[in-house]
């Protein structure tokens, strides 16, 4: 599949959105890539999904792990194409954290799988999570990179689609200074 047929089902299933929209990431976009329309239909998920499995299957991976919410659906069905355990990282007082039992395992090594990257913050701070409790950070996987292999997560990196869609910081938004309310699609509640 090559990026224009991602991006044709990003169009068919009406998940890739214009308007104004506030990002996770806290900078504003007149595009917003919403997975959960894509991931809502298993064959979407299965053939975007195998595309990350098939690029790590000859890596060396013990665990899959996502943030919530997002990164949960990729992480699953990742996980479940490379035969693996998944678990996942939740937001508790606006920090991410491993809850419901789940733990990092020393020495083990842990592929980090997410929705849409703009900033990569949400990676980094899994990343954080694995490598303070003594696990390693093998490689990162994701549908889609808004900054086109911009943001280099320091080991390897797959995503299915790559473009570099505009976003700026809310002081230089257009979109603002026209007045045109922003939007929040995602699961995570930002301050404007």
């Amino acid at each position: 599949m090559t990026n224009q047929n991602i991006l044709e089902i990003f169009l068919k299933t009406n998940a890739l959105l214009n308007g104004h929209f506030l990002l996770t990431s806290g900078r504003h976009s007149n595009q917003y890539f919403q997975c959960a329309l894509v991931l809502q239909y298993p064959e979407y998920n299965e053939i975007i999904c195998s595309m990350i499995a098939n690029h790590f299957k000859d890596s060396e991976i013990d665990v899959v792990i996502s943030p919530a919410i997002g990164g949960i659906i990729v992480g699953q069905e990742v996980a479940r194409l490379l035969g693996k355990k998944s678990i996942f990282a939740e937001r508790e007082d606006k920090i991410l954290s491993l809850r419901r039992g789940f733990q990092i395992e020393e020495g083990k090594k842990y592929l980090v799988c997410e929705d849409v990257v703009t900033t990569g913050g949400s990676v980094f701070e899994v990343m954080d999570i694995v490598k303070n409790n003594g696990g390693i950070i093998s490689e990162v996987g994701y549908i889609v990179d808004r900054s086109n292999n911009k943001v280099q997560f320091g080991v390897p990196q797959f995503s299915t689609l790559q473009l570099e869609v505009v976003s700026y910081n809310p002081e230089d938004c257009p979109l603002c200074k026209q007045n045109i309310p922003a939007v929040k699609p995602g699961s995570r509640k930002v301050n404007k």
